[in-house]
């Protein structure tokens, strides 16, 4: 199969020239390693850093004829949906052969004459933007690979117009207070922001509808911001759900409170397949003091600034309100490696070249594929609830939800705390208990049959305390291990390597006399396991450590 990759420049002023390309060098190499055969349009990743030559050292063919590349590819790679070519004079629709496979972001929400025109050339259009968030899919999630990046790109933004240090200062000639960032929206996008504008010394403060993220923010040394009306505010897939009306009143109360405290507010509430809610409005705007700056990152969706106009720069009352659409594409190079990668992931689980399919079993190739066989295919069917939602509120007007690429994650991704902590501690308890009260029954058995055999008292007596010692370690054991989070799991394998110590020291103890009774061969065994255990621990151990070697 052949691949092809083209050119991308947005044709209609005044919109920005697009920096990315939908391959890069190194995606090259595990394309090739896939099967396929690559074509790349002479200059496409020019803007990105990456030469012809590069690509051609990498495997690929340069294609000097653009329109015979589309013409010849059964996969077309790209990163913004399909338009025209003024340079050809064509739609790359009409350009790109019948029946092909389109692989790009397409937002199908915004674009039914797109998706009307792709299927009447019966394209398979697989969005990237569509992929569903689940955590297979993770590696495939290009929305929120670009937000992140467009999220720490809005705040150098920002910085590089605001008149003053984002972090405090204090000079001989005064002092100078930090900055104050204010994030609407905690999903990848917003959460990229505030690790950044917290690195440059920045007091963040951020508002989002869903109580799941309040962690998220707080862990990373911010202000999680509340109304005093209570509504959960979390609609799944790491976008926010309709707030109600009376919610929004209180919500827009808290923005007019902070919009007179706060030097920087970046907006990222954007809702699949709709115009971005407006949030920050010209009043708002109106409230803040001269010189700050609003990061409207939302711009090509309309914007939730009120007074936001895409790619431009707009100063009302002092405030300098940025409305930029290509964040992620003022850093070409990266945008492009990570997009590349998230291509290639999903082309592998597509099958690569020998195994190519559209696989509609497949939960992530159906729900990031909007046009098939000439038929529309978008949106994809509801993924089937895992509990019983609960009864539906009266319709309701749209709240902020956090860019999605996330959390996104990823999203936003699961904080792994909440209903998730609660489902560990439940299936610790589940997995443990039959064990625990296994290994009860099996020493108390042991202890009556000792008593039955005419043992001796003090044997009797000594028994008791091993048993009690060995019931206490095991009730401390899965306490201890239970409550500590998942992902600390493999670190938690260096502290047991001193518990797996003393093991061997006590098993050594113990081994004496004849192998052949219980107590010898217990220790020998005690020994033998705790010995693994710290052979497996340091390996463990070594291995993660080794993640963090340049």
């Amino acid at each position: 199969m052949r691949i092809a990759v083209v050119r991308e420049a947005l044709a209609t002023d005044p919109l920005p020239l697009e920096t990315r390309v939908a391959a890069t060098p190194d995606s090259i190499k595990r394309l090739k390693a896939l099967g396929f055969e690559i074509s790349v349009e002479s200059g496409a990743g020019e803007a990105a850093n990456f030469p012809d030559s590069l690509y051609v050292e990498a495997g690929a063919t340069i294609a000097a004829d653009a329109r015979a590349n589309y013409a010849d590819a059964d996969v077309l790679l790209k990163v913004r949906p399909l338009r025209q070519r003024e340079d050809l004079d064509a739609h790359e629709v009409d350009l790109v052969r019948t029946g092909a496979t389109v692989l790009g972001f397409f937002y199908p929400g915004r674009n039914t004459d797109l998706l009307e025109r792709a299927r009447a050339r019966n394209l398979t259009v697989i969005a990237m933007e569509c992929v569903p968030r689940i955590s297979r899919a993770q590696k495939m999630d290009a929305l929120s690979s670009q937000a992140n990046i467009a999220g720490y790109r809005a705040v150098l933004e920002a910085a590089n117009r605001f008149g003053s240090f984002f972090t405090g200062q204090m000079t001989a000639a005064g002092k100078v207070p930090p900055a104050k960032v204010l994030v609407i929206g905690a999903g990848v996008a917003g959460l990229a922001a505030l690790g950044t504008a917290k690195g440059l010394g920045a007091i963040i403060r951020s508002f989002d509808t869903r109580a799941a993220v309040r962690e998220q923010i707080e862990s990373m040394g911010g202000e999680f911001l509340e109304v005093t009306y209570k509504e959960d505010g979390d609609g799944g897939g790491g976008y926010a759900k309709e707030m109600s009306p009376a919610f929004l009143e209180a919500e827009y109360a808290l923005f007019r409170a902070q919009a007179k405290e706060v030097d920087i507010v970046i907006t990222t509430a954007l809702i699949p397949g709709k115009p971005a809610p407006k949030l920050w409005f010209k009043d708002m705007v109106e409230l803040m003091k001269p010189g700050s700056i609003v990061v409207d990152m939302a711009a090509e969706a309309g914007g939730n600034c009120e007074v936001t106009v895409a790619n431009e720069v707009v100063v009302h009352n002092g405030v300098i309100v940025l409305g930029f659409t290509d964040l992620a594409g003022r850093l070409p190079t990266t945008a492009s490696n990570l997009y590349g990668q998230n291509l290639v992931h999903l082309l592998t689980d597509m099958g690569g070249a020998k195994g190519w399919k559209v696989d509609f079993d497949d939960e992530v190739v159906r729900g990031a594929t909007v046009t098939h066989d000439g038929q529309i295919t978008w949106p994809p069917p509801a993924r089937p609830a895992a509990v019983p939602a609960a009864a539906p509120a009266a319709k309701a007007v749209v709240a902020a939800a956090p860019v999605a690429a996330v959390a996104a994650p990823t999203p936003a991704k699961s904080s792994g705390h909440g209903h998730g902590k609660v489902a560990r501690e439940h299936l610790g308890s589940a997995r443990t208990a039959p064990l625990t009260w296994v290994s009860m029954a099996i020493l108390v058995v042991a202890y009556l049959g000792l008593s039955t055999a005419g043992s001796d008292v003090q044997g009797l007596h000594h028994f008791a305390q091993q048993l009690t010692i060995f019931v206490l370690s095991c009730f401390v054991g899965v306490q201890v291990i239970w409550s500590v989070t998942p992902a600390l799991h493999t670190p938690l394998m260096s502290v047991t390597n001193a518990i797996s110590g003393i093991i061997v020291v006590g098993g050594m103890l113990h081994m004496h006399g004849d192998i052949s009774k219980p107590a010898p061969l217990l220790a020998l065994l005690a020994v033998l396991f705790a010995t693994i255990n710290i052979g497996g621990g340091f390996l463990v151990t070594r291995r993660m450590l080794r993640m963090f070697h340049k």
